[in-house]
């Protein structure tokens, strides 16, 4: 498949989208600028925020996987089944996004049901927070494929990125997650915290982005 970079470009800006409409959506599922209660602020944001929460799970997928077709146009210079795996882990994990931010639309219910009628929202949340967990499990063997293969392709010149380009990978901020969000405080921590994931793929993205705009050279 022939990609030129102007097509890559605007692929990769679309995925950057995607990571900003899905932050969006975090956002309306918990976000209040008084307290900072995940729990207590899903059960009462109404019932058309958890709605447009869920839509946005949806459109931020298809942005996501847009994105992929400027990973496949960056790597390019890597074998063609290295190339491959390296897109198909990113679309699984672009994929796994949206349904565990869809699958989070019962873990908000439950809240909303609790906190109308007098329950613990986190018993009431138990059940749906331990499935959403569980669909976290099925990525993190897929990240971790993935982490191996563009670090090191990209270390070694195989991709038309360039070697700063593993600084912006998800995997260092994706280690580091818990000392910034910790060090975050009062409503940014909810902001920074709630959307953490999402805003390192629009980090990514960015990079990315400006990564093949400076390369000049033509796709394999």
């Amino acid at each position: 498949m022939k990609i030129n970079r102007k097509t890559a470009v605007i692929t990769g800006i679309l995925g950057a989208l995607g990571g900003l409409v899905l932050f969006a959506g975090d956002m309306l599922y918990y976000y209040h600028p008084h307290n900072t209660d995940i729990l207590v602020n899903m059960g009462n944001a109404s019932g058309t925020r958890l709605l447009l929460s869920a839509v946005t799970a949806l459109l931020a997928t298809w942005l996501y996987l847009a994105g992929t077709v400027q990973i496949y146009y960056a790597f390019g210079k890597s074998p063609g089944i290295v190339r491959n795996i390296i897109v198909i882990c990113f679309a699984a994990i672009f994929t796994a996004y949206g349904i565990i931010h869809g699958a989070y639309l019962a873990i908000a219910t439950s809240a909303k049901l609790a906190v109308a009628n007098n329950l613990d929202p986190a018993t009431a949340t138990h059940l749906a927070i331990y499935i959403n967990n569980v669909l976290r499990m099925f990525v993190y063997p897929v990240f971790a494929v993935l982490s191996l293969l563009f670090i090191y392709y990209v270390w070694k010149g195989k991709s038309l990125y360039p070697s700063w380009m593993i600084l912006f990978f998800p995997l260092l901020p994706f280690l580091l997650r818990e000392i910034i969000v910790s060090n975050t405080g009062g409503k940014y921590k909810i902001i920074i915290g709630g959307g953490y994931y999402n805003l390192i793929l629009v980090i990514f993205f960015i990079a990315s982005t400006i990564a093949i705009i400076q390369n000049k050279r033509k796709a394999l």
